[in-house]
């Protein structure tokens, strides 16, 4: 499957998006699609115009856990990030700029600081900042380009680590989506541990060790706070 074909796969709708990600529900409608308040629109951040459409593509989903994460770190209405967003994709070329390695990597740092410099983004709004003196990933973007997979050819993200022990992993090509260990979904062995099932017992079912039902048990804890 291509760039533009994974990318553009859809794969769940906005109520899963902001499950999976652990967003206050109706957030990442309002950041794909837009919203209106009273007579006030509010454009898509993640798309470029508003659609209407509830299916949610990989590239979408992608794109929004990157503001996710800069929003769990600093507190700032992602209607900023819309320019920088618009500017990358017309730049790249790429309707997912953000679900590309390109906007992360070193070749591409100076194109992105140009973005930044004249759009006049503000620090907490960016990918790149400096530090004693040199250009770094600002930490949510770092985090971000460490827990996912991209593409070896095509630079696109293929799946997603949503912890940082890479032991859960979101994959739109395995059971359509939902958060997996291994192949089996997170959701599933979380059930089992509310029905009584001991880890011991979900190991032997599913042939997984102890470490891998724990975490899988600590996502579906943290995603459902």
């Amino acid at each position: 499957m291509s760039d533009t074909e994974l990318l553009d796969f859809a794969v769940y709708d906005f109520s899963t998006v902001d499950r999976l990600l652990g967003l206050p529900s109706g957030t990442s409608k309002r950041w794909i699609d837009g919203y209106s308040i009273g007579e006030k629109v509010y454009p898509p951040v993640i798309r470029d115009v508003r659609t209407g459409v509830e299916d949610v593509t990989w590239g979408e989903f992608v794109e929004t856990r990157l503001l996710a994460m800069y929003r769990r770190d600093r507190d700032i209405p992602m209607q900023r990030m819309r320019p920088a967003i618009q500017r990358l994709r017309e730049l790249l070329g790429i309707k997912y700029p953000l679900a590309h390695s390109q906007p992360f990597v070193g070749v591409n740092r100076e194109l992105v600081i140009g973005v930044q410099e004249d759009l006049q983004i503000e620090t907490q709004y960016q990918l790149w900042v400096i530090r004693s003196g040199q250009y770094i990933l600002a930490d949510p973007a770092k985090q971000f380009f460490e827990t996912v997979k991209f593409d070896d050819l095509g630079g696109y993200v293929t799946q997603i680590w949503p912890d940082s022990d890479r032991i859960v992993e979101i994959n739109p090509l395995k059971q359509f989506g939902s958060p997996v260990v291994r192949a089996v979904p997170t959701s599933v062995l979380a059930e089992l541990m509310r029905a009584g099932d001991s880890i011991e017992m979900i190991c032997d079912l599913y042939e997984l060790d102890t470490r891998e039902v724990e975490a899988a048990l600590r996502y579906e804890l943290r995603i459902s706070a």
